[in-house]
């Protein structure tokens, strides 16, 4: 069973991290979770010039740190599995940062007075991909690392063209299809994922108001039941089928023991269904 880890913590969440990639990479830099967990916390608490603090109910901090655990672990799993090819630190490294900048997009600058970052739910992938850009710029990162991160974090869009991202190598897309993977197993597992669904539905009501876009999936959802009831299809339908075919099956590595043991993210997600279904 995975020990447990409260994810409303940063601290602790970059803890678990910090000793999951020490275990993998003993000779790695020690202060570099640390100092992008920093970087993260400081973007979605409005320390960054220019922004403001997040403000998007559903997609706040939490559920970043809910998806960057779980890709966390897939990686290690992957890692101790010694699967092919090998991850090499710097792609961990780079899919870690991806991951917790994966979300920014839901941040408005400090001009925007109008609604929450929900409005960008249509919109979020790019913007945080364009985000990632803007701020690891700013910190002289190298731009194939800045491309990569791009890259992964592309990966987490709801109709991604995966075959249409231009990875720079296949450990990269590796990264990228654990990152989509957690992005989803993350928060589908959390214990409180059926009671937040209210606040989805409302960010998905307020992108709707502000897009063009209405064939999105944030236009199909009239009231917060409908939403709920539409859940156990999204999962069976649409997400073990992305998992499973999109992203290269890459959920099975946390099962545990590998390959046939119990995998405790899938089975909270099917809780979770559990709980809804009649």
């Amino acid at each position: 069973m995975l020990p447990p880890v409260p994810t409303k913590d940063p601290a602790a969440v970059a803890g678990a991290v910090q000793s999951i990639y020490t275990g993998l990479f003993p000779d790695g830099d020690r202060m570099f979770i640390s100092r992008i967990f920093s970087w993260a916390v400081d973007c979605f608490t409005g320390q960054f010039p220019g922004y403001l603090p997040i403000d998007a109910r559903y997609h706040d901090f939490e559920h970043t740190l809910q998806g960057t655990l779980c890709m966390t672990r897939l990686l290690h799993a992957r890692g101790l599995a010694h699967a092919q090819p090998l991850l090499p630190r710097r792609t961990f490294e780079l899919g870690i940062l991806a991951i917790l900048f994966h979300d920014t997009g839901y941040l408005k600058r400090s001009d925007d007075k109008d609604g929450t970052g929900a409005k960008y739910t249509v919109t979020h992938v790019r913007r945080s991909a364009d985000f990632a850009h803007e701020f690891l710029s700013g910190r002289a990162v190298d731009p194939r690392e800045i491309k990569a991160v791009q890259n992964m974090i592309l990966c987490t869009g709801f109709n991604a063209r995966l075959d249409a991202i231009p990875f720079q190598d296949p450990a990269e897309r590796i990264a990228g299809f654990a990152l989509g993977t957690a992005d989803l197993l993350g928060q589908m597992a959390a214990p409180d994922y059926v009671d937040k669904l209210p606040m989805l539905f409302l960010e998905f009501q307020e992108a709707a108001r502000f897009s063009d876009d209405k064939s999105h999936p944030v236009s199909m959802f009239k009231t917060v039941d409908e939403l709920r009831r539409q859940t156990p299809t999204f999962w069976q339908s649409h997400v073990r089928s992305k998992l499973e075919k999109d992203f290269a099956g890459l959920y099975r590595f946390l099962a545990d023991p590998y390959p046939d043991g119990p995998n405790e993210y899938v089975d909270r997600v099917e809780q979770n269904v559990r709980r809804i279904q009649p």
